[in-house]
């Protein structure tokens, strides 16, 4: 582990540099920084999901989840390290399984929506799959935990099944999309 922070603020990317877990320095608009910033941004809003009212086993799921996107943050922060496992997939595809197997198929699009706790997994979803198209970039020029990659992608499969078992929690519904030309007919 590196140093502890005793002071918040260094100055040292005052100048529009950041440190890396190697000791580089990078711009801070770089593609890796880009990447594991939308990583903990998603972790931030996955915080933010875990403020609202969710059944024990999504709760424990999402905050096992904020601790392996921190790993993954800490795997693109020091280019060459590997944190995330095979594993993790492995779980994840496990759980998707299991927590799918009682929602109703997929007949039509559903809005993000249906209530505070669904829109707020949509978010956390949508920043996910941003994340994935950063990392598929960074792969281009970089090379990058294929495992990784992988993840968010299953990660943003999970985040939908929990946003439409939230939007169904309590009795409440998912919102189906309506074609444009089928709108005018409701």
């Amino acid at each position: 582990m590196g140093n502890r922070l005793s002071k918040i603020y260094t100055r040292t990317g005052d100048k529009g540099t950041t440190g890396l877990g190697d000791g580089s320095r990078v711009d801070k608009d770089n593609l890796r920084v880009e990447t594991f910033g939308t990583v903990d941004e998603l972790n931030s809003v996955i915080g933010l999901l875990l403020t609202s009212e969710m059944d024990d086993a999504l709760r424990e799921t999402l905050t096992r989840t904020q601790h392996e996107l921190f790993d993954l943050g800490g795997e693109l922060c020091m280019p060459g390290h590997t944190l995330i496992a095979e594993i993790c997939i492995d779980q994840l595809e496990a759980e998707l399984d299991h927590f799918n197997d009682d929602l109703p198929p997929l007949k039509d699009f559903i809005l993000p929506g249906g209530s505070e706790s669904a829109a707020r997994c949509h978010l956390a979803r949508t920043v996910c799959r941003r994340a994935e198209r950063l990392m598929v970039s960074l792969a281009k020029i970089e090379d990058i935990n294929e495992v990784s990659l992988r993840y968010l992608n299953r990660l943003s499969d999970l985040l939908f099944v929990f946003a439409r078992l939230l939007a169904r929690a309590n009795g409440g519904s998912e919102v189906l999309w309506v074609h444009g030309d089928q709108r005018g007919k409701i």
